[in-house]
């Protein structure tokens, strides 16, 4: 599903609930397509449909191949399986997520997985949301791979954008949140905080 959706969420319990905020707000939540989830990522984090477009991520991603000093030399397969992309199915890496949210006047910092997620301060005027990258299996485990994932406080409210979910997710407090980006950490998951760039 290329097109998102705007809904309300309910609090929930257990931890994430469906999408919408208590105070009554929109949240924009975009469906996975193929290996696009960096695109769908960045869209979610941005609460925008097309914020970030396919051919925006794809010349970002040729961008890097050009000024790469380090650029591997051209075969055949480099016309689908390029540095940072896949051309057919999409699949880009943390340097078009960080040249992609750099262009919006914004910065990625990596968080130190070893501080834990409670290091990290979920008040800070600055913060936009965090990118979380996730191992997945997919196809009964024959495929493996990366997932990205935009977490985001929009109202005071918490959310997975999870493009794989049905919705986005709401969760119940800053400590549900944390229980998850941990459990994500332990489990060989990568995670970027987004600030706003002074």
């Amino acid at each position: 599903m290329e097109s998102g959706a705007r809904s309300e969420a309910k609090p929930d319990e257990e931890g994430p609930a469906p999408a919408g905020s208590s105070s009554g707000s929109k949240v924009y939540h975009e469906r996975q397509r193929m290996q696009f989830c960096l695109l769908h990522a960045l869209n979610n984090l941005m609460q925008e449909k097309e914020s970030f477009t396919r051919a925006e991520l794809d010349g970002i991603a040729e961008n890097l191949v050009l000024t790469d000093p380090n650029k591997e030399r051209w075969t055949p397969l480099s016309l689908i399986w390029k540095p940072h992309h896949n051309a057919l199915t999409g699949n880009y890496d943390v340097n078009v997520l960080i040249a992609a949210v750099e262009s919006r006047k914004k910065k990625v910092v990596w968080h130190d997985h070893r501080k834990g997620a409670s290091s990290i301060d979920l008040d800070a005027e600055a913060l936009v949301g965090l990118m979380v990258n996730v191992p997945v299996r997919r196809l009964r485990g024959l495929w493996t791979g990366r997932h990205w994932v935009a977490i985001r406080s929009i109202d005071g409210i918490w959310f997975n954008l999870d493009s794989d979910l049905p919705s986005a997710k709401q969760f119940q407090c800053k400590e549900k949140l944390i229980a998850f980006l941990d459990s994500v950490l332990s489990q060989g998951g990568e995670l970027m905080i987004v600030l706003q760039d002074e």
